[in-house]
């Protein structure tokens, strides 16, 4: 589906092109990308990229006294490589976007990423309704993932966007605002999609049901200028206070990864004797988020809390983390204060999932000199059973983060950024926890790291 959707936008775009009057080359602006427009004015054509070089050092403290490690880890990587073709005609009211992913990681994910990054088209039914089908950002993530990637106010995104977000989904969106009284503005969001991220592999089936989601935006003092609800910083230095407050919530039926962002990574079954089929855990997400902006301040706080429905007649799994891959087996196991041992599929399913609570709370001030300076807190705080006890991403629990940006121009065509960022596990294990995850072992350290990234757009 969405390769048909790259060769539709491909195509609208050149049909667009020939049978407009004429195509007219924009004045150019740094950072704003190459417009193209007819000369009736009803149709536009944007190209826009732009690339993130980053420096990465880190070092590890741990908490046992006896163990010392004293070595630095230094990378470099091109971190976010972005190429984005959009279109909009005015009548009868079409737009598009084809957006690719040129570099090699996600948020905090060390994956490779799928290269096609956005592949939808979109309807204006009138000026307060639209609906989108395609591959998109989904609005059922926390509001950062919602924000543009090079508006952000800190080199990466926050470990609650890392912990929770599905990032892109493949589906139908539904779009709505509403004006109630002089100023304040409801904007609500549906959407229905295959629950399995993006389309990193088109040729993989899609396990389980469909996903449910919902957002609702309530912005008291009107909209935010120059699209500031989707960018970080407070660039246009809002001249009076503007406020989001916004809820979401989703449901998946039938997940087959940690949080919806791939399909096939773990299979639960129940056979008896030549009967089989699928129990896949149905997998919820609620969040609440606020945004404040005025006079170069921006405040952005953000709450996700996951929670899972686990089939109680679960006989067997098949799973990539497992010992064979390949071979559906009738065995659950786990380490259990650092002794592998049985336990029932229910604790095993919980285990492989991202299931808990997060917070994070950032906020930063823009001087005139358009020189940034910011802070982030973030707290993971995960279930008895999940796969954030998991030592080697998410058990330590607290995340401090101070940082310094210095921006070029307005439209973010240069910046160079650079943040400290300190992961504390804290000693805040669940009284409860009953040691690691499914064949992990525990990571009693915090980590010392310090980012420096530069940015460059066209």
């Amino acid at each position: 589906m969405v390769r048909c959707f790259i060769w539709l936008i491909i195509f609208l775009s050149f049909s667009n092109s020939f049978s407009s009057q004429s195509l007219i080359l924009g004045d150019y602006i740094p950072g704003n990308g190459i417009v193209l427009a007819s000369t009736d004015n009803n149709y536009k054509v944007v190209l826009r990229g732009y690339s993130q070089s980053l420096f990465e050092s880190r070092t590890i403290s741990y908490d046992d006294s006896l163990i010392s490690d004293n070595n630095r880890y230094n990378r470099f990587r091109a971190r976010r490589i972005r190429l984005r073709l959009s279109g909009i005609q005015s009548y009868p009211g079409f737009s598009y976007r084809l957006q690719l992913n040129l570099a090699e990681s996600e948020a905090d994910d060390g994956l490779l990423s799928n290269v096609l990054w956005d592949a939808w088209l979109g309807y204006n039914i009138n000026k307060t309704n639209k609906i989108v089908i395609g591959q998109k950002g989904t609005p059922t993530d926390n509001m950062e993932v919602q924000m543009a990637s090079n508006t952000l106010q800190l080199p990466e995104r926050s470990r609650l966007t890392g912990a929770f977000s599905s990032i892109r989904e493949i589906g139908l969106f539904y779009d709505n605002r509403i004006k109630i009284g002089n100023k304040a503005v409801l904007k609500s969001m549906f959407n229905i999609t295959t629950g399995d991220g993006y389309s990193y592999n088109v040729n993989s089936r899609d396990y389980g049901g469909l996903k449910y989601g919902a957002r609702v935006n309530i912005l008291p003092f009107g909209l935010f200028r120059n699209f500031g609800q989707f960018r970080q910083v407070d660039m246009v230095r809002e001249l009076t206070p503007k406020l989001l407050i916004g809820f979401s919530g989703s449901f998946n039926n039938g997940m087959s990864s940690r949080r919806g962002r791939r399909n096939g990574d773990f299979l639960f079954y129940n056979i008896t004797g030549s009967d089989t089929s699928l129990r896949l855990p149905n997998y919820i997400k609620i969040g609440a988020d606020l945004l404040f902006k005025y006079r170069g301040f921006s405040l952005l706080a953000e709450y996700v809390n996951t929670n899972a429905f686990i089939a109680d007649d679960i006989t067997h799994r098949n799973d990539r983390y497992g010992s064979d891959p390949t071979q559906i087996i009738s065995s659950f196991g786990a380490f259990k204060e650092n002794t592998f041992s049985s336990v029932n599929p229910d604790e095993y399913v919980k285990r492989q999932l991202i299931l808990g609570s997060g917070f994070n709370i950032q906020a930063g001030y823009l001087f005139k000199s358009l020189l940034s300076l910011d802070g982030r807190f973030t707290r993971l705080s995960p279930d008895k059973f999940s796969f954030m006890n998991n030592a080697t991403f998410y058990n330590r629990q607290n995340c401090y983060e101070i940082g310094c940006s210095k921006y070029f121009n307005k439209n973010y065509s240069f910046k160079i950024q650079a943040s400290y960022r300190f992961v504390d596990d804290a000693k805040l294990r669940l009284q409860n926890y009953e040691g690691t995850d499914y064949e992990r072992s525990e990571f009693d350290a915090s980590e010392n790291i310090f980012y420096l990234m530069v940015q460059i757009a066209f």
